[in-house]
């Protein structure tokens, strides 16, 4: 039997800097002893509970539920203990998995090589019991199986979100760059707002901000659109719980209001690209979307402004970007009285070209870049 089952703790992997705010989400769902700690969050709930954090969690990336831990001094002694583990409670020969991994400060060095002796181990697993293996399917598995390897010690654990939770299923077109969904998710839920005034993204490139605002208003679960889940792997899946979770929590959804969230961006493709991904969300019609430079609005006067400005991280782009935030930062003093805005920025320099005190900082991280979400009072 696989060690999930005893004590129905899991771990939620979170990006950098949304650990604190992951932990408030975490326990409004239900989830008892959250504790943070490397790249993530620690908690214990109930099969139900583990359904309901996947399907509608914001912040979360991934959960996974930890099924053996045994010493790993060597590579060998890696693939002998997983070898020997129950693999056929989650596999079968007819259906699919991939193995990822991690490690760190181990005797193995590589992450690819962990991963490949781990699936090695499955497969030979199922040879030795079955007379024949799983597939492996790296791009679209039945089954995702995590590997960590820390020091001398190995964790193997089942990826219950069956791949990345960020990937809400939305985002059909793209922009250089885009804002990952989840650290869009932990804007909207640092602003506080909650649809007494206006939320404008005049930045908005393909939308992504303008989604995760729209599906926190009107309650739309962040995996409404997902098909699959590692979690109907475990053992003890429970397909009515899970049919009755889904069913309460797709219940609270609420219409949006006309010109509650709107948007706008001077670049033609971002702009239909934004249109085409919010036409992927049941509702977003209300969501008004126009081809206008920042610096052509007539003002944003008492709304909650959200954007994500250009970083200029490629090379060349740099000085492009900090003129651009300058400006912004001028349009914000001058045309939007009464706002609240909270502007991502990727590099201090960046913080000082928008020119205006902020009320408050958040160190957030898009991918391994240093952010600051700065939270701008406008009188």
């Amino acid at each position: 039997m696989f060690a999930y089952q005893q004590d129905g703790r899991f771990f939620a992997q979170v990006a950098r800097g949304l650990e604190e705010l992951a932990r408030t989400e975490l326990e409004e769902l239900g989830a008892q002893k959250v504790e943070i700690s490397a790249s993530g969050l620690h908690f214990c709930h109930d099969a139900a509970g583990l359904y309901r954090v996947n399907y509608c969690s914001r912040l979360v990336s991934r959960v996974l539920a930890p099924l053996a831990a045994f010493p790993c001094f060597s590579e060998l002694a890696l693939y002998d203990a997983a070898r020997a583990l129950p693999w056929e409670e989650l596999l079968t020969p007819e259906k699919t998995f991939a193995v990822f991994a991690h490690v760190r400060e181990s005797r193995i060095t590589h992450s690819q090589f962990a991963a490949l002796r781990l699936k090695d181990a499955i497969a030979d697993h199922f040879r030795d019991h079955c007379g024949r293996r799983p597939d492996v399917d790296a791009a679209s598995p039945d089954v995702w199986i995590h590997l960590s390897v820390r020091g001398n010690q190995a964790i193997v654990s089942l990826d219950t979100s069956n791949g990345s939770l960020h990937r809400r299923g939305y985002r059909k077109q793209s922009v250089p760059a885009p804002l990952q969904e989840t650290l869009a998710a932990a804007m909207v839920r640092l602003s506080g707002w909650q649809g007494e005034r206006p939320l404008v993204d005049p930045l908005c490139g393909s939308g992504t901000v303008l989604a995760e605002a729209f599906m926190h208003y009107c309650r739309i679960p962040a995996a409404f659109k997902r098909e699959r889940f590692g979690f109907a792997a475990l053992p003890d899946f429970d397909l009515r719980s899970w049919e009755e979770m889904r069913r309460g929590c797709d219940a609270p959804r609420r219409e949006l209001p006309e010109g509650l969230i709107r948007g706008s961006d001077s670049d033609r493709q971002a702009v239909a690209a934004c249109r085409e991904n919010l036409r992927e969300i049941p509702g977003t019609r209300g969501v008004a979307v126009e081809r206008k430079d920042f610096r052509d609005l007539p003002g944003i006067a008492g709304a909650t402004i959200l954007c994500n400005p250009p970083y200029g991280v490629r090379v060349g782009e740099r000085e492009g970007a900090l003129a651009l935030a300058r400006e912004f930062g001028d349009f914000l003093k001058q045309r939007c009285s009464g706002s609240t805005a909270y502007v991502l920025c990727g590099s201090q320099e960046m913080v000082k070209a928008v020119g205006l005190k902020p009320a408050r900082r958040f160190i957030m991280y898009n991918g391994p870049l240093e952010c600051r979400l700065l939270k701008i009072e406008i009188y």
